[in-house]
């Protein structure tokens, strides 16, 4: 089994930051790419930003100069640092990562719980 599980998220101020992290945790064999996406109510989920196992990133246009993310291939780890917030990032951020487990044949896509992020005005 693969579990992702999320933190950080919360209450801020617009202009304020906040810092999620995602650790993967199970039977893990390697992980690839990883990533952050992001769901606000009655819309779909969105791309926040990706990095790849060798540190390549890949950002939504709307986050670009804001959110860094980064990631600790030793504690299987990913980050997203958000600063400069604003009341559109207000959503439900989920954690994604391509991971080859140790029973599986291939690498499989995995998802966090969701860690709601709130940006008030």
């Amino acid at each position: 089994q693969v579990q992702l599980v999320e933190s950080g998220g919360g209450l801020v101020q617009a202009g304020g930051f906040l810092r999620l992290s995602c650790a993967a945790s199970g039977s893990i064999c390697s992980i690839n790419a990883m990533g952050w996406y992001r769901q606000a109510p009655g819309k779909q989920r969105d791309l926040v930003a990706t990095i790849t196992s060798r540190g390549f990133t890949n950002y939504a246009d709307s986050v670009k100069g804001r959110f860094t993310i980064s990631r600790d291939n030793a504690k299987n780890t990913v980050y997203l640092q958000m600063n400069s917030l604003k009341p559109e990032d207000t959503a439900v951020y989920y954690c994604n990562a391509n991971i080859q487990s140790r029973i599986m044949t291939i690498p499989l896509g995995y998802w966090g719980q969701g860690t709601q992020v709130t940006v008030s005005s």
